[in-house]
């Protein structure tokens, strides 16, 4: 077994007791196999973690933003090989891997930007009603962090986290997920490759015995976890048990709101972008379609024929639209949720079953006029499925988008721009697009309310996330 775990600046080989199979989504095949970490070996990563905190945290920021925007250069340096391993480990297609590239370079680009701020924003005076006394105000690192990261964009999530723990100056033990762990060794490697001081970053690959040992280790100032509902409640049991702070990117079941004065094949440009990125497994599809009467049927009517065209295939074979589903377990989620429909009685415009020749491929699926009772409705799907619902009035469509358990994203279509922003200004979510694709920008926050989560990731908001505040007041009498 090769050395796949980065600890204390050195590359080892897990001693766990399990081992790790990383397939090729899009031939159902197995590619490569590693050795997990064990629990042994998370608490020499904490403990290499904790260990060059004290060094770290005191490094000037703006050494720090050195250090990021080498990250950023190396990955750029490494682009070709990291669009490559998404597109035969994740099943993405070309241009969608070249995007989360992108999003890493630009991530890392950021937060270098603001480390480089950060001295201006220390020792600043707090105005005091009371005279006789000063206050300042300090912000810290929060200590070691543990970053617990999906499978469905690995380089950019780690990113996401990554860059701004650093920029703080905190010290990291990252776990990618047992499905991709390949793509955040390339991190490791640039740490390699900048003379990053050891024990800094950590990266400890493993399944869920190793992820519940890190996100229950007491050596941890706080924890950043991205994935499901169900495990995302165990990890915030274990940051409860520690009275420590936690970051939770969750789930989603979000609404695409489409009022009859749109252009419908605009619409149906950003409606298919929503549900079939990635072929849909996304924390922020658009799942649930709400569609104002008047246009139904026709929106409808082309939404079928955009699903039938999309070309679904091997990305490393030829150009496609939508890829496979990432694993065999997504797959399988996603076939039963077809039976679920045929057993409701759902209309299946299209769609609706797998794809059995090879890998592990469905059909972009599109159900008219689903119940508000349909678990399709409510329930997290993670794959290419688009449920369909009427509405009247603009304040029927507000009630049907915020009926849920979710408030991640949310977009609204309307050629009425005071009416869109209205609407948006009112959707109980974290994010609103009007008029758009998903388009996703650094500068701008990332997360949800609700049963999506807990902080948010993304601009300022998610370096303070990885920051702690000390005043300092003095009697000056």
């Amino acid at each position: 077994m090769s050395a796949c775990h980065y600890i204390n600046g050195d590359w080892v080989t897990g001693d766990g007791a399990d081992l790790i199979t990383v397939f090729d989504p899009s031939l159902g095949e197995p590619f490569a196999e590693l050795q997990v970490a064990s629990a042994a070996q998370v608490d020499q990563a904490v403990a290499a973690a904790r260990q060059a905190l004290p060094d770290w945290r005191n490094t000037r920021a703006s050494e720090r933003a050195v250090y990021l925007r080498g990250f950023a250069e190396q990955i750029e340096l490494r682009r070709e090989t990291l669009i490559a391993l998404q597109m035969q480990n994740n099943g993405k297609p070309r241009h969608e891997a070249v995007v989360d590239v992108d999003d890493a370079v630009a991530t890392f680009t950021y937060y270098a930007d603001l480390a480089e701020g950060l001295a201006d924003h220390q020792h600043r005076d707090v105005p005091l009603a009371v005279r006789g006394f000063s206050s300042r105000t300090r912000l810290e690192p929060v200590g070691v962090v543990g970053l617990i990261v999906p499978w469905n964009f690995p380089l950019v999530t780690s990113a996401w986290k990554l860059a701004p723990a650093l920029a703080a100056g905190c010290t990291v033990v990252l776990k990618p997920s047992e499905i991709t762990p390949l793509i955040e060794q390339t991190y490791g490697q640039i740490a390699d490759a900048l003379g990053l001081p050891a024990g800094v970053l950590n990266i400890i690959g493993g399944k869920a015995q190793t992820g519940a040992a890190l996100s229950n280790h007491p050596g941890l100032d706080k924890l950043s976890f991205t994935g499901s509902n169900g495990v995302g409640s165990q990890v915030m049991n274990s940051a409860a048990a520690h009275c420590r702070p936690v970051t939770l990117e969750l789930g989603g079941k979000s609404a695409i709101v489409v009022f009859d004065d749109c252009d419908l094949d605009q619409a149906v440009e950003w409606i298919v972008a929503g549900i079939c990125w990635n072929a849909g497994q996304m924390c922020s599809a658009t799942s649930r379609l709400l569609v104002q009467d008047h246009i139904a049927d026709a929106l409808m009517e082309r939404l079928k024929a955009a699903f039938e065209k999309q070309r679904v295939g091997n990305p490393v074979t030829g150009e496609v639209d939508m890829g496979p589903l990432t694993s065999q377990a997504q797959w399988n989620k996603v076939a039963d949720y077809f039976a679920i429909a045929r057993a409701e009685g759902l209309h299946c415009l299209t769609g609706g079953d797998v794809l059995r020749d090879a890998g592990w491929f469905v059909c972009p699926t599109l159900y008219a006029d689903v119940p508000l009772t349909s678990r399709l409705w409510t329930e997290e799907i993670f794959g290419p499925v688009l449920c369909v619902h009427r509405f009247d009035s603009e304040q029927e469509a507000l009630a049907l988008a915020n009926d849920s358990r979710f408030g991640l994203v949310a977009t609204v279509i309307s050629a009425d721009l005071q009416r869109a922003e209205r609407v948006a200004n009112a959707l109980e979510v974290g994010h609103v697009w009007i008029n758009s694709i998903q388009a996703v920008f650094v500068e701008t926050s990332w997360g949800g309310i609700k049963g999506s989560g807990i902080g948010r990731e993304l601009g300022p908001w998610g370096l303070s996330a990885y920051q702690s505040v000390k005043h300092v007041t003095r009697c000056l009498g």
